[in-house]
């Protein structure tokens, strides 16, 4: 599957992304992306390759970014750790999960004793590698299974990280996609870990999928922000270039993470909770699995944090599959690409997708005539009444009743019950017949 054919039926939008994602998600996942480096910039360059409109942007260390500065650059280069006899027991070309991100340059023998503050593993989850950093304060270390840990046995070690931290830049990717309107939808991902597929992988690769599939639409009403930052500190530096523009024309948002297993559906609220991304993730949500998890703004973890902050308040909520630091593979090794699987990005996908349709095809729809319109002189009352038609009529009916020039289609399928695109399919033949005008298109 390739970007030349996806979305080619339009019966069927979602046919082939979750394949298309999880292809493209195996050839980002050996990339040892961190804050900052050439990591970060060769996942860029694949994105581009996809996406060519996508503007890369670079901030100089040092940087302030409200109450943050940008740290210093990190590349790695080579890590291993050997014993007496030369047996390599750690390497970074391996999995580069082995080495701490952000550890400081070190070529030194040390003692098992000395060592072991320098190791991290997992007694829990003995046989995976765990996920480390240390950004904002300069040390070392490499990241092991506990198994392995125990089979150390005392002596010397030589402990290697050919690293570099200097002054450098930040950063991160933007894709603008003008609409009718200049009222935006705001998309946000993170591109800053090293091989971790849900956690890292699958925010990128599904916005990068919904960037197709939105430059596939004849006319968008609302433009599209789309943006691939580093966690935190990437949108802390985004929102103190762009948020005096983002709190005039952000319509709605939804921050893209962990969307790419097949276990759950989450919800996790913006701070106000009741904003209009709020309301369609839910409503959207509700009809894919009704059983689906709900957290609340005490359980945010992830760059929902900055969007919705005192003082910046943007309509941003967030769609996910299993969430963040509740999957026992989250942040270790075993978040890896039989975890995410192209069937759980294609339902992330389509919950996002269906998010935004109704967030494009939204309006206020007005009768135009008194009292309930007469359908069977228009051929929209059935003939022979059955079970399933007599629930569509009843659905109609009750759709017709709130429209009253003063409701908006989300807001009656939210009143009623039913899904939204249940009811704008319903409404286009009263609007072929009519019975329906589109008092205000929301813009």
């Amino acid at each position: 599957m390739n970007e030349s054919t996806l979305f080619s039926d339009p019966d069927n939008p979602d046919h082939g992304v979750g394949e298309y994602c999880h292809q493209l998600a195996h050839q980002l996942f050996p990339i040892c992306r961190s804050l900052t480096g050439p990591g970060t910039r060769e996942t860029i360059t694949v994105l581009e390759g996809i996406l060519p409109e996508l503007k890369t942007h670079s901030v100089a260390s040092g940087s302030t970014a409200f109450d943050w500065a940008v740290p210093d650059e990190w590349t790695i280069i080579a890590a291993y750790l050997e014993d007496e006899a030369g047996n390599r027991i750690v390497d970074f070309a391996n999995n580069n999960l082995h080495v701490m991100g952000y550890s400081e340059p070190i070529d030194t023998w040390l003692e098992l004793d000395a060592l072991q503050k320098h190791l991290h593993s997992l007694p829990d989850q003995p046989d995976a590698i765990p996920y480390i950093t240390s950004y904002y304060s300069r040390n070392w270390g490499f990241c092991i299974t506990d198994d392995q840990r125990k089979t150390l046995n005392a002596g010397k070690y030589h402990a290697v990280i050919k690293s570099e931290l200097k002054p450098g830049v930040l950063n991160y990717a933007e894709l603008i996609l003008p609409g009718e309107t200049n009222r935006e939808v705001f998309l946000s991902t993170y591109i800053c870990h090293p091989s971790m597929a849900n956690n890292e992988l699958s925010g990128p690769v599904v916005a990068t999928a919904l960037a197709l599939w939105l430059m596939t639409l004849g006319n968008r009403k609302f433009t599209y922000r789309i943006i691939f930052i580093p966690e935190t500190i990437g949108s802390i530096v985004y929102l103190s270039k762009n948020l005096d523009h983002m709190k005039k024309h952000t319509h709605a948002g939804f921050n893209l993470t962990c969307i790419g297993d097949d276990r759950a559906y989450s919800y996790l609220p913006s701070r106000d909770g009741n904003t209009l991304s709020d309301r369609v993730a839910k409503h959207v949500l509700h009809h894919i699995d009704p059983e689906f998890a709900r957290y609340n703004w005490l359980d945010r973890g992830s760059d929902e944090r900055q969007y919705c902050s005192p003082g910046v308040d943007l309509p941003i909520a967030t769609i996910m599959r299993s969430k963040y630091g509740i999957y026992p593979e989250y942040h270790t090794s075993k978040d890896d690409l039989t975890f995410v699987t192209p069937s759980g990005l294609q339902g992330g996908f389509s919950a996002l997708r269906q998010a935004i349709e109704i967030l494009e095809n939204d309006f206020i729809p007005k009768i135009t005539v008194l009292c309930e319109p007469q359908l069977g002189k228009r051929g929209l009352y059935p003939s022979i009444s059955t079970k399933g038609s007599n629930n569509r009529v009843r659905t109609m009916m009750s759709l017709i009743s709130y429209c009253d020039g003063e409701n908006s289609l989300f807001d009656i399928s939210e009143l009623v019950g039913e899904p939204f695109h249940l009811l704008q399919e319903i409404l286009g033949p009263l609007i072929a017949e009519g019975l329906i005008e589109i008092s205000d298109s929301l813009n």
